[in-house]
Order: structure tokens, then sequence, then C-alpha cells
């Protein structure tokens, strides 16, 4: 299927990471789709994400409303989440990196489907959550979010994605569980709307006409509204913010107080004994 290649935003080199390119081409008239290429498995750096939210303004403000796909050009992964140690060093990456990535897409003003070909997991799930629409090429890879596995705290502007646009049980066994989703399993859960390639993505665009959708100006005020929940946590600054220490430190207190706790129980137990 030819495509006509319409821009590329780099990917500047950070610290341990390589850098790469999102490339724009468009397969189809008012479909926009954004190719990226950040080696070795596309983590959302603050330097991937800046350029993502420089492709989609350039579609926005640049072209004509339509459809905005993405996918990767790394077939073994659609983006592998967040290099945890750089975001939790880097000052105010969730507040001013990845949350204004994330609510750029669950607010941008035309549709957007993101075609899953390769391991979505943890942040690169949540991405793919936050477009309107889900792919899976079914070829391979999973989608999960894995935080329980490496302990990590699932950050309120993350999980309200998944209590909005997932079935409770399926929420439960996502986060409890960190349960992985291949293309069938994922399809069953509700999670994508389709299993196929790119012809699968232009099929579903044209069978809902989501082309046209966007013409009117109204459709990312309406995404706004409906997931307004979302909308808030991911605007939230400051001391409205919920940072990932702050819930690491809570959990230290609550486990410190239930400790003294047992530890007060225990000795009534031992003076009981002795009458």
């Amino acid at each position: 299927m030819a495509s006509k290649e319409l821009f590329t935003i780099p990917v500047p080199p950070i610290k341990s990471h390589q850098g790469g390119s999102i490339v724009c081409t468009s397969p189809a008239p008012q479909v926009y789709v954004l190719t990226w290429s950040s080696p070795p498995d596309n983590r959302l750096t603050p330097a991937f994400n800046t350029a993502l939210i420089t492709a989609l303004d350039a579609i926005e403000f640049g072209h004509p409303p339509g459809v905005v796909v993405t996918t990767s050009a790394i077939s073994k992964f659609y983006s592998n989440g967040l290099d945890l140690q750089l975001a939790l060093s880097t000052p105010g990456f969730f507040e001013n990196s990845l949350y204004p990535l994330f609510r750029r897409f669950l607010t941008y003003p035309m549709p957007t489907v993101a075609m899953i070909n390769g391991h979505g997991f943890a942040g690169g799930f949540m991405l793919a959550m936050h477009h309107d629409y889900r792919v899976f090429t079914g070829a391979k890879g999973y989608v999960c979010v894995n935080e329980l596995e490496f302990g990590a705290p699932l950050l309120p502007p993350m999980s309200s994605i998944f209590r909005i646009k997932a079935a409770p049980h399926v929420y439960r066994d996502m986060v409890l569980e960190a349960r992985r989703y291949d293309a069938k399993a994922a399809l069953g859960a509700g999670l994508v709307d389709a299993i196929g390639e790119m012809d699968a993505v232009l099929k579903l665009i044209q069978e809902r006409g989501l082309a046209k959708k966007g013409s009117t100006g109204a459709y990312g005020i309406l995404k706004t509204e409906m997931y307004r929940e979302s909308v808030a946590l991911l605007d939230a600054k400051g001391k409205e913010a919920t940072s990932p220490a702050e819930m690491q430190a809570a959990e230290k207190k609550r486990k410190a107080e239930g400790a003294e706790r047992f530890k007060q129980w225990k000795e009534t137990q031992s003076d009981k004994a002795k009458l």
C-alpha cells in the first residue's frame, strides 16, 4: 500500500537512549500514520514525548482534519513504557512530559487509532488506551499493566484511563494479576476494537466514518467532557498531584503503624497467657 510521506520529527538522543524519529505518512486521504522508531523499544522518554506532541501539533495545525494512527517501526515493541529510573530522576517528568502527552491524545480534536504491532507494556499500553480506538496486529506481542511485577505504584492519572475504558473485572485482572493479553484475549476483553494490519485500521476508519468526525470542531471538546476524571488528574499540578514518592511514603507509614498495632496486640496475648 503506497503511502505519501508528509514529515519527519527527530527524537534527539538523551543519556542511555540513542534517539530516533517519528515519520508521518498518509496511506489514504485524511489518514495520518505516525510511525515511531526509538530503539531498542520505544521508551517514553522526555525527548520521545516532546517529539510525539510536536507530530500531533504538525497534523492538527498543518493539515486538514482526519484520523491519526500510531504504530511502531520496531516490530517487537509498540512501546515498552517508561524508563523508570530516568523518569524518577527527571524533575517534573510526569507533570510536564508524560501526562501532557496522555492528555493530548485523550482530548485530540480528531479520532486516534493505536495500531499495536508489538508489546505494549505499562506506559506503552497506557499510551494506547489514551487513543480512541485500538487495533492489535495479532502477529506478536502482549499488552499489560505490569507495575505489580516490578514493584511500582500505579499513579492516579495512569490508572484512571483503565477505570474509564475497561470493564471492572478486566481492570482487576490487569492490575492485580499483571495479566498479559495477546490480540485475541485483548479483543475478548474489549481492550481493542479489531485484530489486523493496516488494512484492518483503514476498514475501521471507513466503516465508522472517522475521517470526517473532526471536521465540526467539537470532537476534542466532547472528549474533554467524556473523560473529565482523567483530564483533571492529568492536569493536576503541585500539591494537587500525587507523586510516586508520596505513594511510597504513605505505604511505608501504613506498614509502620500496622506493625506497631500488631506488636501491641502480641503483648496483650502474652500478658493473657501469664494469667
